[in-house]
């Protein structure tokens, strides 16, 4: 037995490891805390029932995040791999799953770093708010050069310049490793992610007309409540924001210590994430608010999401307010920040595969990742066409990759081979938080079918009415093609056999239960 828990400890050494159980929790935070928590939440509050919206957030939240969270940790950090190894070492015939998370997290880095590009870009024109008088036209005209949705390869050097910066550094942190690159980013930018968005809050609850924002966010339409529409609404924007069903939390939790208190740190996670979705609400229409005194109208008129909240109505705010600039500067330096710590973990995701897979070096495999990612990324997103396929594939790949493979992956471990006891008796045996028989029907049954119901509902909207509007060419393509590619491509690759020292067996040997606990 020592023998073998020798050869596990070699193998977990070149594979890297978080340094404890503190840097494994701010690094999943950072993960589960990106753009979606600034730009999307307060918006989807708003539309759902402002204050009524919190009951269902919170039941989605207990119900299905922090449940399907424990999934996600339980199978990494018992199994000790990647999302395809972890998936392999629980049955062979499910590592098809794992590899088509991990197609989705090649797609994502590869658009969502240009995201990271404009708001690098916007803290730098915060200065001299360059943007002039007209956002709008400024983001779409002179800083985009957006034309007619279509193909070209027509670049803008205001976009490759800093996308260029941004891979620059993904790769560094990247090849330094789990603990010195992944850790560290996690272990610095959180923390001042957390102060400098505090700080935007204050100065935008300091606006006149914040008390009118915030009660427009907050003000309670209990009538939503009988709305599926709503709970649909909520239980989306919990497994979104999470980074829950793409292979993070499988993955960072296979870097943690083996007796390691798994199910706190779930609930940890995602107390914290959805305690600064509801900070990053309070900012954004405290801030819209002002913008709505200031323009004469109601919140509802200028209160929006996405693109348009960050490159078009904040840049409005920093025009007119007092201090604009500080709050320039605060809000989208928080945003380069959020991005730049949730795409370090969808990398982590495609470079962890490729190690496992192949026993590579982390150098190599970083390498062989990051230049692809960051070639197409720079051809594809950079040029005046960029905005309209980044539009497309991250509506798709979220609706039709991340949202389809999180419902197949339950109903596979839950049904297929029923792996739920195992999981359940590996949480329990140094959690905190106790789980039970609940969590085993929250997960074989509940989450499944609320996310199945929003699947099919997103299935068909886009099938009633294209989305955005796009050439039936284009959705074809960046739309249905990739979703779909991804998958084809990650049971295409499960097939390609392991190398022979990679033991598949490691999750169910009995000295995984004798190995020292770790130090918080």
């Amino acid at each position: 037995m020592s023998t073998t828990t020798s050869q596990d400890e070699q193998a977990e050494a070149r594979r890297g490891a978080f340094s404890g159980r503190r840097v494994f929790i701010l690094a999943a935070i950072g993960s589960a805390v990106g753009l979606g928590n600034i730009w999307r939440f307060p918006y989807v509050a708003y539309e759902n029932g402002g204050g009524a919206f919190m009951l269902p957030y919170l039941v989605a939240l207990l119900t299905a995040g922090i449940p399907f969270l424990l999934v996600e940790y339980a199978l990494g950090h018992k199994y000790r791999g990647s999302a395809p190894l972890s998936f392999a070492r629980l049955s062979r015939r499910t590592e098809g799953l794992g590899w088509w998370q991990v197609g989705i997290c090649f797609m994502i880095a590869v658009y969502y770093a240009a995201v990271i590009a404009w708001a690098l870009s916007y803290t730098v024109f915060s200065f001299t708010q360059a943007w002039g008088e007209d956002p709008d036209a400024f983001f779409f005209g002179d800083y985009l050069r957006a034309g007619d949705p279509g193909v070209t390869l027509e670049f803008v050097p205001g976009v490759l310049v800093p996308l260029a910066v941004v891979w620059v550094a993904l790769v560094a942190v990247m090849a330094l490793g789990v603990s010195r690159g992944v850790g560290a980013t996690s272990v610095i930018f959180i923390p001042v992610l957390i102060v400098a968005f505090a700080a935007l809050v204050v100065q935008a609850l300091t606006l006149p007309g914040a008390a009118q924002g915030l009660d427009a966010l907050f003000a309670p339409d209990w009538s939503t409540l009988a709305d599926p529409a709503v709970w649909a609404a909520a239980y989306g924007q919990i497994f979104f924001s999470l980074s829950i069903g793409f292979g993070i939390m499988i993955t960072y939790s296979s870097y943690v210590h083996r007796r390691t208190d798994m199910s706190g740190s779930a609930l940890v996670v995602g107390l914290s994430n959805s305690g600064f979705e509801l900070l990053a609400g309070i900012g954004v229409f405290a801030a819209l608010g002002f913008m709505a005194q200031a323009s004469g109208v109601a919140v509802g008129e200028v209160a929006t999401s996405g693109i348009g909240l960050a490159f078009i109505a904040f840049p409005t705010i920093v025009n007119e307010a007092p201090a604009g600039a500080v709050i320039g500067v605060l809000f989208f330096a928080s945003l380069v920040m959020a991005g730049f710590t949730s795409l370090v973990s969808v990398l982590e995701v495609v470079i962890s595969a490729v190690r496992d897979k192949f026993e590579t070096s982390r150098v190599r495999a970083t390498l062989v990742v990051t230049i692809p990612c960051a070639l197409i990324s720079l051809i594809g997103f950079s040029t005046t066409s960029g905005i309209y396929v980044l539009d497309i594939v991250d509506h798709f790949i979220n609706r039709f990759g991340i949202l389809l493979v999180a419902v197949v992956s339950m109903v596979v471990i839950a049904w297929g081979v029923r792996a739920l006891p195992r999981l359940r008796d590996h949480l329990n045996r140094d959690g905190s938080v106790p789980v039970r028989g609940w969590w085993i029907a929250l997960v074989s049954v509940v989450t499944p079918l609320a996310l199945a119901f929003i699947l099919v509902r997103e299935l068909l909207a886009v099938i009633e009415e294209p989305y955005g509007g796009y050439p039936q060419w284009m959705l074809v393509v960046f739309g249905w093609l990739a979703a779909a590619l991804v998958a084809v491509a990650g049971f295409a690759i499960a097939r390609v056999p392991w190398r022979p020292e990679t033991s598949l067996d490691v999750g169910d040997r009995p000295e995984n239960d004798t190995t020292a606990r770790s130090q918080p």
